[in-house]
């Protein structure tokens, strides 16, 4: 298996060669999957997560997010980044302290959101704050842990681009390493975003837009969030409701080997 470092230097790398899909597993077995199909590095997804344990997304703990984190590091030999949500916590310093805890539990990179769960954005001033805290507890590390700053705008119901942009230059100065804004709908968001800021920029895919797409809009990363969560879940309800509405056990059968 990679060290730490190894992976963190392979991470690193990734964000400034050519753009890369980095896909997001729910649990060890498909983190496994991901890596036998020759993906680069992996990125949890809370959505994901949370559907494991029988919750709704923003339901876990961070002790629980360690754990998932400890052991999908120690399942593949990629780097792995994970989606801290607000930081668990509305100071700076839960957002220092969670990275910190998930760079002991392996993690090589983690995500940092402006949401607070209560209901609404955090003001900018305070949603810079910590961002560079949590740089900051990144830089103590001894090892080039990439700090994610998210923008939450286009996902809460305030698509406000300019604000968007906004947020995300106050981040890419607080330091962060990607930014990230879910939920820009079109080549044109993207690309603005891409081009009003300096560092990597990860996009989350969606089905209307090919990677070529993506990139040409200068994204250096995408992810898919819980995506693909919700398809095997889809997979696997569409086989029961034939089991169980015409005692038909034909999805069972395994996929033709290539």
């Amino acid at each position: 298996m990679s060290t730490q470092e190894e992976k963190a230097a392979a991470f690193r790398t990734l964000h400034e060669g050519e753009a890369f899909i980095i896909p997001n597993p729910w649990d060890a077995g498909s983190a496994k999957v991901l890596e036998a199909l020759g993906f680069k590095a992996l990125a949890t997804t809370s959505s994901g997560f949370a559907f494991t344990l029988g919750r709704r997304d923003g339901e876990a703990t961070l002790d629980e997010v360690v754990e998932h984190v400890r052991l999908l590091d120690r399942s593949t030999a990629l780097p792995v980044s994970v989606d801290l949500e607000n930081g668990y916590g509305h100071e700076p310093e839960a957002a220092a302290a969670a990275i910190a805890r998930v760079a002991e539990a392996g993690a090589v990179g983690g995500s940092i959101e402006d949401y607070d769960p209560r209901g609404t954005i955090y003001g900018l001033a305070h949603a810079a704050e910590r961002v560079t805290a949590a740089c900051e507890a990144a830089a103590r590390l001894g090892f080039p842990f990439l700090v994610t700053a998210r923008a939450e705008n286009h996902i809460r119901d305030n698509p406000d681009l300019d604000d968007t942009i906004a947020r995300l230059q106050a981040y890419d100065r607080a330091g962060a390493d990607v930014l990230y804004a879910p939920g820009l709908r079109t080549a044109e968001e993207i690309r603005a975003v891409c081009d009003a800021t300096s560092k990597p920029v990860n996009v989350l895919a969606r089905p209307n837009l090919t990677m070529r797409e993506i990139v040409a809009a200068g994204a250096q990363r995408v992810s898919v969030g819980g995506a693909l969560t919700w398809a095997a879940v889809a997979a696997m309800v569409t086989a029961a409701e034939r089991m169980r509405d015409d005692g038909d056990f034909s999805s069972l059968a395994p996929p033709p080997q290539t």
